[in-house]
């Protein structure tokens, strides 16, 4: 794995919440790693689209949203898959242009995406992959998680990876597609099928529109 940073310049289209999902069967917990850029630009002299991870104390500082022109330096993530980004470990963040994308009528939601406090306690739905990918690319509640699931409690490096989409936004959305249920794989071949009833309570504090 090279230790040479990689200087990268483009235009934000979206940022969102970067979050590793861990799963044990019936249980699960949130390790909360700041936010992902998607960024279309330069990234070693090559124009493309990419993902670049950067820390909640970047995001608090700069305040990044879609259509900021951004510079900065990022490493390839060493393990594809804990994180939903491709490069992270990114300093030198340089913000050349504040212009915005036109946010028109939500949804997708535009703008500053909230802290991870604020996202911990809103909870979230499990998202269609197809929709999240055609509809909620650009929106701050939309996330995309990397996912650890450890098969046998009782021999914990025994695991699979996977990546999981959900939402954080308002119930109101008429782009929202729960998609089926996730199923999560035991020990001795068993599986849990999570019910919907999880998702429900996860967003049961918030009104329809909230």
């Amino acid at each position: 794995m090279t230790t040479e940073k990689i200087r990268w310049r483009g235009r934000l289209l979206s940022v969102q919440p970067r979050i590793r999902l861990t799963r044990s069967f019936d249980q699960r917990s949130h390790s909360y790693l700041g936010y992902s850029l998607r960024v279309t630009g330069m990234l070693r002299d090559q124009e493309k689209e990419f993902l670049v991870g950067i820390g909640k104390g970047a995001q608090a500082k700069h305040k990044f949203q879609a259509g900021y022109l951004v510079e900065g330096e990022c490493l390839p993530v060493e393990d594809l898959r804990l994180e939903p980004v491709e490069f992270y470990k990114t300093s030198k963040l340089n913000i050349l242009e504040r212009s915005l994308q036109d946010p028109g009528t939500p949804p997708p939601w535009l703008g500053i995406p909230d802290d991870h406090v604020t996202y911990r306690q809103r909870g979230h739905r499990r998202l269609d992959s197809r929709t999240y990918a055609t509809k909620c690319l650009t929106c701050i509640w939309g996330c995309r998680m990397a996912v650890e699931m450890i098969v046998d409690h009782w021999n914990p490096r025994q695991r699979k990876y996977r990546s999981e989409t959900f939402c954080y936004g308002p119930k109101s959305c008429h782009f929202y597609r729960a998609g089926p249920t996730r199923k999560v794989p035991g020990r001795r071949g068993m599986v849990w099928e999570e019910p919907d009833w999880v998702d429900d309570e996860d967003t049961l504090h918030r009104e329809w529109d909230e």
